[in-house]
C-alpha cells in the first residue's frame, strides 16, 4: 500500500451510521450551515497526530504547517508570516509566525509550539516513522514567541518543503481530541466508520463555507462507488472505471487529477526466485503496460518504468521502455540464466520451479486487476505467478517473502519516499525497503542527494539512483495513475493539483475549507 498505510491509513470496513436510509435521486448541494459534506475514503487514518506521521505533506484539515502547498505546488507561507531566512552556510533557516493564530481551543500559536513539535517528533522515544524524514535537524529552538529557529547537522535542500508538517500545542495532544490550527476542528472519531470534522470560525484564512465536514471509511471501492450513487457521499476517490458510471449523471462531476502516483511490484530479494534478476528483468519485458492503462485504469494513467515520474524535472529519461510486452527478450533472458521451461508451462532451475505469490489489498479492486494482468503476462514466459489478496494485517508480516503490489509517489523533492524505499537503514522497516534491498552505491547517491547542497550534485544523484534501481528491477513499475473524484453539487474554489500518494484528505480536498456553493 506504501506510505499511506503506514503513515495515515489503515483500511477499515466501514457503515455510516448517521446514513440509514439512502435518499432517491441527486443529493442536494451540501455546505450550508448545519449540513454535512460526507467524503467516502477508502482507508482509515492511523493516527491524527502530525509527529507521528498524520498528513505530514500538507493536506490536513485540522492541522496547519509553518508553509503550504498551492495548487501549482509552489510553497506558500501559512503559519510562517513570509518564506524563512537561511544562513550562508544553509545550516539555519530561520522563521517567523503570523500573528493572532490561536489553536482550537483558543490557545495562540507560538515559536515554542514549533520547537515542540518537532522536537518531540525527532525525540527517540516517539518512535515516529516519520522522523528519517528530519534527521538532518539539529535542534529547533524558539528564539522568541514569533521567532523559530532549525539549525541542521549539513544543509538540507528539502527542509522547507519539509515545514508542511502540521503543528501541535506545547504538551502535545489528546489522541481523543486533536487540537490543531486548521480550517477545521475536531469533534469525534469513531473507529471503522467516521471522522467527524466542524469549521472553525475564526480560522485566520477565513472561515469556510463548508460548515460541517465527515470523513466516512469504506474500504471497498464498489461499496462507495454505490453509496455515492445512493446520495450517502458527496464526494469520493474511486478507481477510473467505477467513476465512469457517473461521467453522465446530472448533478455530479468527475475530476482526473495528475498525479505522481505510481503502482509496482515489490520483490523480496533474498527469496531465490524473486531475487534472482533474471527472473525480474523477465517479468518486466513481459508485462503490457498499455494494455493496464487502456483497460485498467480506462485511460486515466500512463506506463511507470521507475519511481520517479516523467512529469516530474527530476526524471532520468533513460529511465523507460517499451509499454508494450518483448516476450521473446523475456524467453531468452530465462533460457540464458538456466530457467528452463517445463511439460506444465512452468520454468524451473536446478529443481526449483519460477513460481511466487503475488499479494494486493482485497479490497482495492484497482490493484487486483493489476496483480491478475500481470499473472497472465507473466504466464505466457513460463513465471508462475499466484495472486492472493488479502487485508493489510495478513500483508505486512509477509512482505520478506512474497511480491506485492505496492503504491508510492510523490511530485515534490526526489529525496521524499526513494530514500526510505531504497536506503539499505530501512530494510524491512514496516512498508519500507520491505523486499531488504541493499545495494552500497545506492546508498551512497541517496545520502549525496539529501546532504548536498548543489542542485547540479544533487540532480546527477538522483539521475543514477534511477538508472541504478530501473537496471536491477527492483520494482516492476506497472503505471502512473490520474486521481479520479466524484463530487456531487456544483461548487466553486476547486483547483486540482499534481497528486501525490497519500491523496485521502490531501489532493482534490485539500482546499475543501476554500469551496463554494456554485451560483
Amino acid at each position: 500500500m506504501g506510505l499511506a498505510r503506514r503513515l495515515a491509513a489503515l483500511t477499515v470496513a466501514a457503515t455510516l451510521a448517521t446514513a440509514c436510509s439512502a435518499p432517491q435521486g441527486p443529493a442536494p448541494a451540501a455546505g450550508g450551515a448545519g449540513d454535512a459534506f460526507v467524503i467516502g475514503l477508502g482507508s482509515e487514518f492511523e493516527n491524527l497526530s502530525p509527529v507521528l506521521g498524520f498528513a505530514a505533506d500538507g493536506g490536513s484539515l485540522m492541522f496547519d504547517g509553518l508553509m503550504r502547498r498551492a495548487p501549482d505546488l509552489s510553497l506558500q507561507p501559512n503559519l510562517a508570516s513570509a518564506p524563512p531566512a537561511s544562513s550562508p552556510d544553509g545550516k539555519t533557516v530561520t522563521f517567523t509566525l503570523r500573528e493572532g493564530v490561536k489553536f482550537h481551543d483558543g490557545r495562540p500559536l507560538t515559536a515554542r509550539d514549533v520547537a515542540y513539535t518537532y522536537t518531540t517528533l525527532l525525540d527517540p522515544k516517539t518512535n515516529s516513522p516519520i522522523s528519517g524524514d528530519y534527521s538532518a535537524i539539529e535542534q529547533v529552538s524558539a528564539k522568541d514567541d514569533r521567532t523559530v529557529e532549525f539549525t541542521l547537522k549539513h544543509p538540507y535542500a528539502p527542509l522547507v518543503q519539509r515545514t508542511t508538517l502540521g503543528i501541535v500545542p506545547e504538551g502535545g495532544i489528546d489522541p481523543a481530541k486533536p487540537v490543531g490550527t486548521g480550517p477545521y476542528s475536531f469533534v469525534s472519531w469513531t473507529p471503522g466508520d467516521k471522522v467527524v470534522l466542524k469549521a472553525n470560525e475564526s480560522y485566520f484564512g477565513g472561515a469556510p463555507a463548508i460548515k460541517n465536514v465527515v470523513l466516512a471509511f469504506a474500504l471497498d471501492d464498489n461499496v462507495r462507488s454505490t453509496r455515492l450513487a445512493a446520495g450517502e457521499f458527496d464526494a469520493a476517490i474511486l478507481p477510473p472505471k467505477a467513476a465512469k458510471r457517473f461521467e453522465n449523471t446530472a448533478g455530479t462531476k468527475v475530476y482526473r487529477v495528475d498525479s505522481a502516483d505510481y503502482r509496482g511490484i515489490m520483490f523480496p530479494m533474498k527469496e531465490k526466485v524473486t531475487g534472482d534478476l533474471a527472473v525480474r528483468k523477465a517479468f518486466d519485458l513481459a508485462v503490457d503496460r498499455q494494455a493496464m492503462v487502456d483497460t485498467i485504469l480506462a485511460g486515466s494513467g500512463k506506463p511507470a518504468f521507475g519511481p520517479i515520474s516523467p512529469d516530474i524535472s527530476w526524471h532520468n529519461p533513460a529511465v523507460t521502455g517499451n509499454p508494450r510486452p518483448d516476450r521473446d527478450q523475456a524467453a531468452k533472458l530465462l533460457d540464458e540464466a538456466g530457467w528452463k521451461l517445463g511439460e506444465d508451462g512452468v520454468r524451473a532451475k536446478d529443481g526449483l520451479r519460477a513460481a511466487f505469490t503475488l499479494m494486493y489489498p482485497a479490497g482495492d479492486s484497482l490493484r487486483k486487476e493489476l496483480a491478475l494482468a500481470t499473472a497472465s503476462d507473466a504466464k505466457k514466459i513460463g513465471l508462475e505467478v499466484k495472486p492472493e489478496g488479502l487485508d493489510w494485517d495478513a500483508i505486512e508480516p509477509r512482505m520478506a517473502k512474497d511480491a506485492l503490489i505496492m503504491g508510492y509517489g510523490s511530485p515534490y523533492d526526489p529525496d521524499y519516499l526513494n530514500y526510505e524505499l531504497f536506503h539499505s537503514s530501512y530494510q524491512g522497516k514496516g512498508f519500507f525497503n520491505p523486499g531488504f534491498y541493499a545495494n552500497p552505491e545506492v546508498d551512497k547517491l541517496l545520502e549525496t542527494g539529501r546532504e548536498s547542497a548543489d542542485e547540479a550534485v544533487r540532480k546527477q544523484a538522483y539521475t543514477d539512483f534511477q538508472k541504478i534501481i530501473h537496471d536491477q528491477q527492483v520494482w516492476t513499475y506497472l503505471v502512473f495513475l490520474k486521481h479520479v473524484y466524484v463530487v456531487r453539487g456544483d461548487w466553486q474554489g476547486i483547483t486540482p493539483s499534481v497528486d501525490a500518494h497519500e491523496h485521502a484528505t490531501g489532493g482534490l480536498f485539500r482546499d475543501l475549507a476554500s469551496w463554494k456553493p456554485g451560483k
